[in-house]
């Protein structure tokens, strides 16, 4: 990992005018992500955990504050920023192929070199064979594997995902978990993962930012020192989930 972090949140605040007067949904975020690192973002309800991530991904801009992405200031959303959100976000009209190369066409780049950036990135995900397929004909752990796809198509500096996995079974969950630090092992993407759900922030990540509310900020940061695959059952895990689930109450 180098020495500059891959993404550093300064200092963020962002008030806005509520109907009973003006609200502190943040107030003094701070922290870093190394080139590489998989961190999640937990919090309760209500603890500014999406308008964080709206932030750093460009889509909203803080009341004070920066956040840098190798060391330049984030202006906006733009292709160091793969986003992967709850719902899938897909282009109905589009196949599987075309949804995943749309960044590739928008960025100009040549046919035959997108079409083997595509086919492998599908493969990678584990969608061999659905590539002319269409959403409507997919179940929504393969949509949001296209969705995965998609953001990681134009070679993002940073992987950005809110609740990916928020809106699929448990069993299909567990899946997309580990298909995920799969990826994340063969590419060495830098992830800042949000997520309500405990569990998935200690099985995932190699730090877990841990925000309170009232207004939103950081209430402690935590390294998880456990070594992958983790298991629910271990007593080391048992020990992250209770600390972190311990703060956030």
């Amino acid at each position: 990992m180098s020495e500059t972090p891959r993404v550093r949140v300064d200092d963020i605040s962002k008030h806005f005018e509520g109907e009973t007067g003006p609200v502190r949904a943040l107030d003094g975020v701070s922290f870093d992500v190394a080139d590489g690192e998989f961190v999640c973002l937990v919090g309760p309800s209500g603890c500014g955990k999406t308008t964080l991530f709206r932030i750093i991904a460009g889509l909203e801009s803080a009341t004070s504050g920066a956040v840098y992405l190798d060391g330049e200031r984030v202006e906006g959303p733009g292709p160091d920023l793969g986003l992967v959100f709850q719902e899938y976000h897909l282009f109905p009209w589009r196949t599987v192929a075309d949804n995943v190369g749309f960044g590739l066409e928008r960025q100009d780049v040549p046919a035959s070199e997108r079409e083997q950036r595509v086919d492998d990135l599908i493969e990678m995900v584990g969608l061999s064979g659905f590539g002319d397929t269409y959403p409507r004909d997919l179940s929504g752990g393969m949509k949001q594997r296209v969705a995965l796809a998609r953001a990681l198509a134009v070679d993002p500096g940073l992987l950005l995902m809110d609740e990916p996995f928020g809106a699929v079974d448990a069993q299909t969950k567990k899946m997309l978990q580990s298909e995920l630090l799969d990826i994340w092992s063969e590419t060495g993407k830098t992830i800042l993962f949000v997520t309500h759900d405990v569990e998935e922030a200690v099985k995932l990540a190699d730090r877990v930012v841990v925000m309170g509310k009232n207004p939103g900020h950081i209430h402690e940061i935590v390294d998880v020192d456990i070594e992958r695959p983790r298991s629910r059952s271990d007593d080391a895990f048992g020990t992250y989930y209770q600390r972190i689930l311990d703060l956030i109450e």
